[in-house]
């Protein structure tokens, strides 16, 4: 208690300085100052959001034009042309402009949108409105955290400008593809932008990381001890973690990847042939990247589904009007898979020659990873059984995720196994199972956070009505595109390949790929109902009149509707119970800043 005593008084300091500060300079904050260098990170957190947004929007957008090659590969699109110019001659999408397409989607929704679109929202955010902090331990670093990842943004997109293209290897960039600038037109001045960027926003990554870890252990309110804390700052304090440790190895990789490129060193190549003419390059070896990529890559599963996983248990709690279940259970699944994350990265290689002893190991360890999940699937469950559930579009996209992380989740145990891999890898299966377990299970947690936060961000309420069209149609659809592709992926269809109408064995599913393509325009169109519902309610959405209009336990609800920069316009308040006191002792919801009663069970 002392500890905690001590960090309240520090905060009291803070606070006054704060107070002083905003008083003094209340009338001199510029637009700049507020709106674009901004060191509030409440206004950082709509900066990620919309900056995500843009980019969701680009690369879902991808996807629907190699969609089209891929389900319609003998027509032709004349408005294709006037698009993409000579990517697409004569309406059809060429062979190069089809792997650009596939490996700048890759990279935008895994790296710019569930990456940086989402933690640097929601722990922006939420963190210090949740634990009681004015804001982040260190706003510049937060501030440079997102320029650092606009300045990626601005490099990768102008990738997409050059004349050879943008860098087509596979969001993975594996070499020697990528290591060698004549080996096809997507590896030239493209692969050097995409590198250039990613090392930016492994920078913007780690300053954000380091700042939420600070913030989490060192600001939090008197009274505010670790376990009290919502499950949401758990899921962010463990990616946090995970980013910090993971991302550099990430960044080595790719230096080394430069190196080879420009500076004539052989870290990834050896005994390469182009053009029947042998290379000088001796003795690397291209299986090293794919270590140093995928011990990032892993964990980068779970730093993109961490977040969603915290914000549906919070949903969840808030919309069944139950405590979370099993909240100490929760914690240590999320530390397990913190821990499992590290320790599982080369099973994305047992095709590669990987020792087979060895793959045991990782087989095994992928096998265990199951558990923590199922612990979290089993009490999300709990939670809401039996609840008396307010069916908001933010708790049917938390229920949505719930059951597209048990289905993704399941194909899982299919390709963790070394045996059974050998047939899958690289299938359409391998597409089917990632997208359903991260992609669309981390866009719902998104989805989930956006519509339940939004009167927290900007004071107004998303359209209902929107909400429900949208979840119910991309909930529907998801399961519609990716659900089939697990079928062409058990017939030995590979992915990314231009055209496999050729072969006689995939031509049977010519019909099914149309199907698919179309679903996926219904979705892409009700994204873009999503994003016309989030625009337009900032400035026209129904006004926020109660601070509290989810009648929720946690602290950020505490705060004023329109909050300025330091959240509390008196004194931080004080926690005396957990975040989860729903329905007890004949009361709908009791705040975290009630004391408790002299004879109240205490959690």
């Amino acid at each position: 208690m002392s500890n905690e005593a001590t960090l309240h008084s520090q905060q009291e300091v803070m606070h006054g300085a704060h107070d002083h500060h905003d008083h003094e300079h209340h009338h001199e904050d510029s637009f700049i100052s507020k709106y674009v260098f901004s060191m509030d990170h409440k206004m950082i957190a709509k900066q990620f959001l919309i900056t995500g947004i843009v980019w969701a929007i680009i690369g879902a957008f991808f996807s629907v034009l190699f969609r089209l090659q891929l389900g319609f590969p003998d027509a032709t699109f004349p408005w294709l042309e006037s698009i993409l110019g000579h990517w697409a001659k004569g309406g059809r999408i060429t062979a190069e402009a089809y792997y650009a397409l596939v490996t700048m989607h890759g990279t935008i929704l895994v790296f710019f949108v569930l990456t940086a679109g989402l933690s640097g929202t929601f722990s922006n955010l939420l963190i210090p409105l949740q634990v009681g902090a004015r804001d982040m331990a260190s706003p510049f670093m937060n501030c440079l955290s997102y320029w650092f990842f606009f300045l990626a943004s601005l490099v990768m997109m102008a990738s997409l400008f050059v004349q050879t293209g943008p860098a087509s290897g596979g969001w993975t960039m594996y070499p020697p593809l990528s290591a060698l600038g004549d080996a096809s037109i997507g590896s030239k001045i493209g692969v050097d932008l995409w590198l250039t960027s990613m090392a930016l926003f492994v920078v913007s990554q780690l300053l954000g990381g380091l700042n939420y870890i600070s913030t989490i252990l060192n600001m939090r309110t008197k009274g505010m001890a670790m376990t009290k804390m919502p499950l949401t700052i758990w899921s962010f304090f463990f990616t946090a973690i995970l980013g910090v440790l993971s991302f550099p190895v990430l960044l080595s990789g790719f230096i080394l990847l430069l190196m080879d490129r420009h500076a004539g060193t052989s870290f990834y190549l050896s005994d390469i042939f182009i053009a029947g003419k042998a290379l000088a390059n001796e003795g690397g070896s291209a299986i090293l990247y794919q270590h140093l990529f995928w011990f990032l890559g892993h964990p980068e599963v779970y730093i993109i589904i961490l977040p969603a996983m915290g914000m549906v248990s919070e949903v969840l709690a808030v919309s069944s009007r139950k405590p979370i279940f099993g909240y100490l259970a929760m914690i240590g699944s999320l530390f397990a898979i913190c821990i499992l994350a590290f320790l599982v990265w080369a099973h994305h290689m047992f095709v590669t020659g990987l020792n087979p002893f060895l793959g045991a190991f990782f087989v095994l360890l992928t096998l265990l990873i199951a558990v923590p999940s199922a612990i979290k699937v089993f009490n999300w469950i709990t939670t809401i059984w039996k609840g008396n559930i307010n069916f908001t579009p933010a708790s049917l996209f938390s229920i949505g995720f719930v059951s597209t992380f048990i289905s993704g989740g399941l194909t899982g145990i299919w390709l963790g196994n070394s045996s059974i891999d050998i047939h899958l890898h690289d299938t359409m299966f391998v597409i089917a199972h990632f997208h359903i377990v991260m992609g669309v299970s981390a866009f719902f947690g998104m989805f989930a956070g956006i519509y339940h936060w939004f009167p927290k961000l900007y004071g107004r309420f998303m359209n209902s009505t929107i909400g429900y069209i949208h979840f119910w149609v991309t909930m529907v659809g998801a399961y519609l595109i990716f659900w089939p592709m697990h079928y062409e992926g058990m017939a030995g269809m590979p992915r990314r390949y231009y055209d496999v109408s050729n072969w006689a064995s995939f031509k049977q599913f010519g019909g099914l790929n149309e199907f698919i393509t179309i679903v996926v325009i219904l979705v892409f169109a009700v994204q873009l109902l999503f994003v016309f519902n989030f625009f337009y309610s900032i400035f026209k959405g129904r006004k926020m009149t109660t601070l509290n209009p989810w009648h929720a336990t946690s602290l950020e609800w505490t705060t004023p509707i329109h909050a300025g920069h330091g959240n509390w316009p008196g004194e931080i308040p004080e926690v005396y119970r957990w975040a989860y006191d729903y329905s007890k002792d004949g009361r709908d919801f009791i705040p975290q800043t009630e004391p408790i009663g002299p004879n109240e069970e205490v959690h």
